[in-house]
């Protein structure tokens, strides 16, 4: 007789993998091992057969889990789950039974202590009266059960203190027993690590909180004590704008919680181009800008005062007709259904930035005020011997000026047409640490660098010397495997507002951002060496010194062909006014340079194109500088070819752009000189350099370790 099988399949059926359900096994446990201590098997119970593939499905009784696993050692006469209880006699003795004694299991951690594996079942049956007195009964008479099997081996929770204390079980399950592991935090960037996040997700949850509370409160009342909007009810073929609130805990540089910040937004993106908006573009003063005024407050030892405006864009009026639903969790009760009709502009909402920035430039002129032409943000005013600069970022507002009693009275005036703050002294500007010394002002985003290193988990990261290796080769295409471009560009993108306050990053983010595209698992390596270098270098900064002599000075060099994907060249440049760094920039060139002289001399042209910027915005400021810019440079060929034209012959294809700077030395407003390579501070951003020649250069570029000051700083608030 032949079973089904073999009739299917012509050959007989192998039994050998067959085995007892139910019976003690040990699989092969290491693919699921966390680590190399973990055991290699544990006892388990034999409970099936995988469907898919050739493996045995064991149960862990202690976590419930189960194994599938090929390697398998069964035990078939082994169950530690049977039970020899006579369910007869147990009827038969029911009347006789006081109390229900559970069935004594006992651990698998005593199979392990036994020598011979015995073949006799592991669960102790209760005894009979006529045996011997049974366990845990509360009186004389024994006692039968009829309970069922315990769920899990190390169930003993019913179990008599006798009994438990004989079988030495150990019923405590730890963590790692469940293999649960937390991960150990080794290193920290600071002494100063930043808390948990305690920011609430929606308005529900901020309900619940007293101080989210108050907060919510404070910004619906401005909105409506500003006149925002106005309940109307919902228009026909009008688009209706949502709204959300934000919550942020606003921190001190040493991050303690300053206040919690509650802000109603608009959701911009269901605007319609058009229709309830049209232009949305506002300025911001540029970084240059703000050394450049910081530099010269310095130098005259000028006051300087910090401003914040509260809810600085509900002060801009709208010109185009919007629609918003009303603030979720604060809806009137008596007109649930009306919408708002904004009149000024909230935050979320396309137009916002314009409308504020339109309306506070109206007010600064109308007090005597004088736009900048070179930038926009920058606001001058001259009454006789009376000069201030008014510096505007968005809602954050720097003042400084010669006569003290003029400043308090613009400020009064500013302060009763909108609601602003004076925080005196600037000391935490744009997220920029502001800390004044005897001999200048230190400049430093420590706090800023702790984030970043929070954020994408590098603060236990090992640190490093240099941004990237001289021995580093970054192509387009290195035969590595692509990575999560997202999470790349997130790390470039946070990186970027590195740049106002270190310019030993400027090559090293400039480098990297040129494989956002396309970036693989080697560029994450060099990125993530970037991170490693923050996290050695966090307190470092740049220190603006009182400067003596206003002058301009500026370092300018390239790199030859050192883009090995389309061997074009990188300028690079460094401009100092009165010996403090103000204006740096590391490039990739747009077109290949035929020969190093043509390299150099784009730089140059990049360089004389920001000194002439700078010498606008210092006639603005009525700066008078007594002597023209100086431009060094290491390539010998570029100086000449500044104000020599017999080279013209050679540099014929160069478009005519890049030769008005003969026009600037031939009237004497550009002086260009040469510089040796060993002392040109524009070589960092050019190229990879060793860890003595970059440490160097990234000295004299006034970088300067500020962890005595910060700690000083840290310990007076």
């Amino acid at each position: 007789m032949h079973s089904p099988y073999t009739i299917l399949h012509h050959k007989d059926h192998n039994p050998l993998h067959l085995h007892s359900f139910g019976c003690l096994c040990f699989p092969w446990l290491r693919p699921y091992s966390v680590n190399k201590l973990q055991p290699k098997s544990i006892p388990c119970i034999f409970v099936g057969y995988s469907p898919s593939q050739y493996a045995y499905h064991c149960l862990d009784p202690i976590t419930n889990k189960i194994y599938t696993s090929r390697h398998v050692v069964f035990h078939d006469n082994h169950y530690p789950y049977s039970s020899i209880i006579n369910k007869e006699s147990a009827t038969k003795k029911h009347h006789l039974q006081t109390s229900h004694t559970p069935h004594i299991v006992l651990p698998l951690q005593t199979i392990h202590a036994a020598a011979p594996l015995s073949t006799t079942p592991t669960t102790i049956p209760c005894a009979h009266p006529q045996d011997e007195a049974p366990l845990g009964s509360t009186s004389s008479s024994g006692n039968d059960t009829t309970s069922q099997p315990s769920s899990s081996l190390h169930d003993t929770t019913n179990l008599p203190k006798q009994v438990a204390a004989n079988n030495g079980s150990h019923t405590i399950v730890t963590r790692s027993k469940n293999n649960i592991f937390k991960p150990k935090r080794v290193f920290h960037a600071s002494n100063h690590p930043l808390p948990e996040n305690l920011e609430p997700s929606n308005v529900r949850q901020a309900m619940q909180h007293p101080h989210w509370r108050h907060a919510i409160s404070e910004e619906f009342n401005a909105l409506i004590r500003n006149g925002t909007w106005s309940l109307v009810p919902p228009p026909q073929d009008k688009n209706i704008v949502d709204c959300k609130w934000l919550f942020r805990i606003k921190r001190n540089p040493d991050g303690t919680i300053a206040r919690y910040k509650a802000r109603l937004v608009a959701k911009g993106f269901t605007q319609c181009p058009g229709v309830d908006f049209k232009e949305t573009f506002a300025p911001v003063v540029r970084p240059q800008t703000i050394k450049l005024i910081l530099s010269i407050a310095l130098g005259k030892q000028w006051p300087m005062h910090q401003l914040d405006v509260n809810n600085a864009f509900l002060q801009g009026h709208l010109k185009e007709d919007v629609y918003m639903a009303q603030p979720p969790g604060l809806k009137d009760s008596q007109h649930p259904t009306y919408v708002c009709k904004l009149h000024k502009a909230i935050y979320g909402l396309r137009q916002a930035p314009r409308a504020w920035h339109d309306a506070l430039k109206e007010f600064i002129n109308l007090y005597g005020f004088v736009t900048s032409k070179s930038d926009p943000s920058l606001f001058i005013y001259t009454s006789g011997a009376k000069l201030a600069y008014f510096l505007v970022y968005v809602d954050d507002l720097l003042l400084t000026g010669n006569d003290s009693q003029m400043l308090h009275n613009f400020i009064e005036t500013l302060s009763n047409k909108f609601s602003l703050k004076n925080m005196g002294s600037p000391h935490y500007f744009l997220g920029i640490e502001l800390i004044p010394t005897p001999t200048g002002m230190f400049l430093s985003q420590h706090k800023f660098i702790r984030e970043i290193l929070e954020k994408f988990e590098m603060d236990g990261s090992k640190p490093a010397p240099t941004p990237l290796a001289t021995t580093a080769t970054l192509t387009l295409h290195d035969g590595t495997a692509a990575t999560d471009s997202t999470y790349y560009r997130k790390i470039i993108g946070a990186l970027q507002y590195l740049n106002l306050t270190r310019p030993d990053l400027s090559f090293a983010i400039n480098k990297l951002s040129q494989f956002m595209h396309k970036p693989t698992t080697l560029h994450l390596q060099h990125l993530k060496r970037l991170l490693r270098y923050l996290k050695s270098t966090i307190n470092l900064g740049i220190f603006l010194k009182k400067p003596h002599t206003f002058s301009l000075c500026a370092f300018s060099d390239a790199d030859w062909g050192g883009n090995t994907d389309d061997r074009t060249s990188t300028s690079a440049y460094i401009i100092f006014f009165g010996g403090n760094p103000i204006s740096w920039l590391s490039r990739k060139q747009r077109t290949v340079a035929r020969s190093s002289t043509e390299a150099e001399y784009r730089a140059v042209a990049t360089t004389t194109a920001e000194l002439m910027w700078l010498q606008n915005l210092l006639l603005e400021l009525h700066m008078c500088v007594n002597q023209p810019p100086k431009l060094l440079c290491d390539n010998v060929g570029a100086t000449y070819l500044c104000s020599n034209p017999v080279y013209h012959s050679k540099m014929k294809h160069i478009s005519m752009d890049y030769h008005f700077v003969r026009e600037q030395v031939r009237d004497g407003k550009l002086q260009v000189s040469h510089v040796s390579t060993k002392d040109q501070l524009a070589d960092l951003l050019t190229k990879p350099l060793a860890t003595s020649r970059f440490a160097d250069l990234r000295t004299k570029m006034q970088v300067t370790d500020g962890n005595l000051i910060l700690r000083g700083r840290i310990g007076h608030t």
